[in-house]
């Protein structure tokens, strides 16, 4: 896992941040929820990979 990725996920969140405001602000509460929603989604299938590369490293270290 490199640096860029924490980088993408911390833009994603700025970004996600200052939409969610302009949204809520201009009274579409259900647009900023979609939009969180889809930005968790987004982060999640970035992360996935390295969770699952993760458990396979830990359950090859102790042979289970």
């Amino acid at each position: 896992m490199g640096v860029s990725l924490i980088f993408k996920i911390a833009a994603v969140g700025i970004l996600v941040t200052i939409l969610s405001q302009v949204l809520k602000h201009s009274g579409r509460e259900e647009h900023a929820f979609l939009l969180s929603l889809a930005a968790l989604i987004l982060v999640l299938g970035w992360i996935v990979p390295y969770i699952y590369e993760l458990f396979t490293t830990i359950q090859n270290l102790f042979s289970l």
